[in-house]
């Protein structure tokens, strides 16, 4: 199993209020990694990453798709490594932030943090 699947394993243990879809699509390309139905009756989505270092890399399309898409859009990322002035290592970042995070990387400061307070941001999307 790769990071990103030992990762959504672990959103799936901690966001057991969600309900969460996995995608696995090869003809969209760029389409986020889940769908996620909140239990106040909406939906967004969330592109999964997992990273050794502070830099995020991403596809072009993926960058399209959260260009076109930054409402409800979420990029949710897991530090694998020690990261310097960072309390937590699950990070939760608005879609229409994805070209700052691309050039940032994790020096950007994340709109939650940790995974309580990335599942309340789920639950009230």
């Amino acid at each position: 199993m790769g990071p990103e699947a030992k990762f959504y394993q672990q959103i799936k243990r901690n966001f057991k209020e969600l309900s969460l879809i996995r995608i696995e699509n090869s003809s969209l390309l760029g389409t986020p990694d889940l769908l996620v139905y909140n239990t106040s009756g909406h939906f967004c989505t969330i592109e999964l990453k997992v990273t050794k270092s502070k830099k995020i890399r991403f596809s072009p399309h993926q960058i399209a798709f959260h260009t076109r898409h930054p409402d409800n859009t979420f990029i949710m990322v897991k530090a694998l490594g020690p990261l310097p002035k960072k309390t937590s290592s699950v990070f939760l970042f608005r879609g229409s932030r994805i070209t700052e995070l691309a050039a940032c990387g994790l020096m950007l400061d994340a709109c939650y943090s940790g995974w309580d307070a990335c599942r309340l941001a789920l639950e009230a999307c």
